[in-house]
């Protein structure tokens, strides 16, 4: 989520990635992926996000250790109803574009974040080692 020069990130409570500042998102439950990505915002955070405000942004494949882990598609959205609450699963914070907290992220949130915030549109290849905490690999196209 997107407003003026600043971008909505969560501290996740819980689960896969706790600790760990993040976007919004989950799997998808029988359902196409735009739809998944609004209820997930909305379950995490309270928002209400009309799926077709949602831009497309990215599609990044993570690997580890040479086996395919998940793919993750990325939505920028400008546009909501409500306001962001702290859930069980989600603290929402507002950081500008300048002091995203890439020291508390996944490593490789530095290296695609950053070019899909200048506006580019991409597919992204990210291989981690078996550890899932050193990349080997990052390689991205833009993608119309």
């Amino acid at each position: 989520m997107l407003k003026e020069k600043e971008i909505l990130l969560a501290m996740k409570k819980r689960g896969f990635g706790q600790g760990k500042w993040n976007g919004y998102g989950g799997k998808v439950e029988n359902e196409e992926i735009k739809q998944g990505a609004t209820r997930e915002v909305r379950e995490e955070i309270g928002v209400i996000i009309e799926k077709e405000k949602l831009q497309e942004a990215a599609v990044i494949n993570f690997y580890m250790a040479d086996n395919h882990f998940f793919e993750c598609h990325v939505f920028l959205v400008q546009e909501w109803s409500g306001t962001p609450v702290e859930t069980d699963e989600m603290k929402p914070q507002w950081f500008a574009l300048d002091q995203v907290p890439f020291h508390d992220m996944w490593p490789a949130d530095q290296m695609w974040i950053p070019i899909v915030l200048s506006g580019k549109k991409i597919k992204a290849t990210v291989q981690f080692d078996e550890t899932g905490t050193v990349i080997q690999k990052f390689k991205w196209e833009k993608w119309e």
